[in-house]
């Protein structure tokens, strides 16, 4: 019971992460310190897509999932078990992942927007001072 507990509660925690990958740029336009762990989880992301090496999220669902006597996640891990084909079709792949990297780089590059009209509008403020 608690290895089923273990992986499903890993399986929402990776569903999270996926989701700051893609969004946590827009929150870092209202909490500037976000846009770090934002960096950090994206840089993770495509050494994952890479396949460099195995996500640890994967690495422990997998494990609680054995010890539950429940099926491993596909070979190709967690995206491909729970949202390639499932989500989307898998033939349209390649343009999802285009789509999500240019969502990213949005959120960035207003991220980079906001902080430069914020330091442009302070330094009008210090001189009128």
């Amino acid at each position: 019971m608690i290895y089923h507990v273990l992986w499903q509660t890993v399986m929402v925690v990776h569903f999270i992460v996926i989701a700051y990958i893609a969004l946590g740029g827009f929150l870092a336009w209202r909490w500037p310190r976000l846009i770090w762990p934002s960096l950090g989880f994206a840089t993770w992301g495509a050494i994952q897509l890479g396949g460099l090496v195995e996500c640890p999220l994967t690495a422990l669902e997998n494990w609680a999932r054995a010890e539950a006597g429940a099926a491993r996640l596909k070979p190709s891990g967690f995206i491909d078990t729970y949202i390639t084909g499932v989500v989307y079709p898998t033939r349209y792949l390649t343009e999802v992942r285009v789509g999500i990297i240019t969502v990213i780089v949005i959120s960035w590059a207003g991220f980079a927007l906001i902080r430069y009209r914020r330091h442009v509008a302070g330094k009008s403020q210090t001189s009128m001072a």
